[in-house]
């Protein structure tokens, strides 16, 4: 039960800390995962990522008592972005619209590019590519291959059982290979085609090829 920068037990009373007014404690908390936040958010929005890394701190503090360590605190942090993430698009559109986050893509709710895009071109266009993915999907490949996540802390942050966690990461990479696939095609993308051969080698290669781009674009 431990995350990347400290255990959960560290990181809980440092939550506790800062919930009886140590504000040097939720500096600290928000120093260890200000990089976590951030990626999670980047991707998906092209503007507002500083304000919902804070949002979501906030939401931490005041949802204290409902953390019930049944995953780790990381996971915890992560399913409240997810709500964070999700409550900031529906405050972008009309207050009666709904959001079907198994088909709507980030691309669907902001077509700019991130501020975040790796300078190389074949960076980019796997970032495109995810964009074009609905956006639970992107979700699980991002939490799955820049966090590190188990599948337990998947399911938590997701809100859905172990297996269909483990289900959305393999159709997301499905996806996320056709969109490449697409975006390949496109003449304007002169990078697209050394991309595209990077994750497009065949069988095991190609599976590898792609986890590994994906991994480096967490780094990224």
């Amino acid at each position: 039960m431990t995350s990347r920068d400290g255990s959960a037990t560290d990181d809980l009373a440092l939550l506790d800390r800062w919930s009886g007014g140590d504000e040097a404690a939720g500096k600290l908390l928000l120093k260890r995962y200000f990089d976590v936040l951030y990626r999670f958010f980047a991707n998906k929005i092209s503007s507002d990522t500083d304000d919902l890394v804070q949002q979501t701190m906030m939401a931490l503090l005041a949802a204290r008592d409902r953390f019930e360590a049944r995953s780790t605190f990381r996971a915890y942090l992560l399913s409240i972005a997810r709500f964070q993430l999700y409550e900031h698009l529906r405050r972008r559109k009309r207050a009666a619209e709904l959001f079907e986050y198994d088909t709507v893509t980030a691309f669907d709710l902001d077509p700019s590019p991130s501020t975040r895009a790796a300078e190389r071109r074949d960076h980019e266009l796997l970032l495109g590519a995810l964009r074009r993915i609905p956006l639970n999907f992107q979700i699980a490949l991002e939490l799955h291959y820049w966090e590190d996540l188990s599948g337990p802390e998947l399911a938590q942050v997701l809100g859905v059982p172990v297996d269909t966690a483990y289900s959305r990461v393999r159709k997301a990479r499905e996806l996320v290979r056709r969109q490449l696939k697409i975006l390949s095609a496109v003449p304007s993308r002169t990078a697209a085609a050394h991309a595209s051969s990077t994750v497009a080698s065949g069988d095991g290669e190609e599976e590898r090829g792609l986890d590994d781009s994906l991994m480096s674009a967490g780094r990224g």
